[in-house]
């Protein structure tokens, strides 16, 4: 099997026969190198694959989906976003012949798209994710419309980190999807930061702590 997309890993430094599994998406215009410069500072246990978004949109630039502006609203291509989900599942398909880590502890995180693709894949694919990270990113409308509440939904980990100075993602729709996901029995741990669109050490702190307590007995 041909690999979907481009990825960088970082195996995990606890040597285990069967670790969890961190998939990290980039946000729009970035590539796969950006979120994989924090790898240094998350759990051993973890085997980490930072990938790279399908669509090439400058040099070392790249995206999951188009937005466009032409109507004065952000409008996202939802073919692109549907296409980017189908190559992340086969992704991790081509992983779990490639990699050995447990399919059962599997987490997705993103900054900015890269979280919005992350809620989208592990809402609406909950069997296939244990564990949601989503940093400065919104959960698509279109997509909610599609989330089925189930078990595996309930026992969802979410982190959502969101700054109140955002001004590319208003912090508006980090506590909507927040609501949201209250409203169907989830319980996310939610921070706020003073903070704009990026990730601080205060963040990345947080984070750390996060998953080294949903981690639990694989550190």
């Amino acid at each position: 099997m041909e690999k979907p997309l481009e990825f960088l890993v970082r195996e995990p430094k606890a040597p285990s026969e069967n670790p969890p599994l961190l998939l990290l998406l980039h946000g729009v215009g970035s590539n796969e190198e950006d979120l994989f410069s924090l790898t240094n500072y998350l759990p051993e246990s973890l085997l980490i694959v930072s990938v790279r978004g399908p669509l090439t949109l400058g040099r070392n630039s790249f995206g999951w989906y188009e937005v466009l502006f032409t109507t004065g609203q952000p409008k996202i291509n939802l073919e692109q976003e549907r296409e980017s989900r189908r190559l992340l599942l086969q992704f991790l398909d081509f992983l779990k012949l490639n990699y050995k880590f447990d399919e059962s502890n599997v987490w997705i995180g993103g900054f900015s798209q890269g979280a919005i693709m992350s809620y989208s894949i592990g809402l609406l694919y909950p069997e296939r994710i244990k564990g949601i990270i989503a940093l400065s990113g919104r959960l698509l409308e279109e997509n909610k419309a599609q989330v089925i509440v189930s078990e595996k939904i309930l026992n969802k980990k979410i982190f959502i980190s969101h700054g109140t100075n955002d001004r590319v993602l208003s912090v508006e729709f980090a506590r909507s999807v927040k609501g949201y996901l209250e409203s169907i029995g989830v319980h996310p741990h939610y921070q706020e930061y003073e903070e704009g669109h990026s990730i601080n050490r205060e963040m990345l702190k947080d984070l750390i702590q996060w998953l080294e307590v949903e981690l639990g007995n694989y550190n």
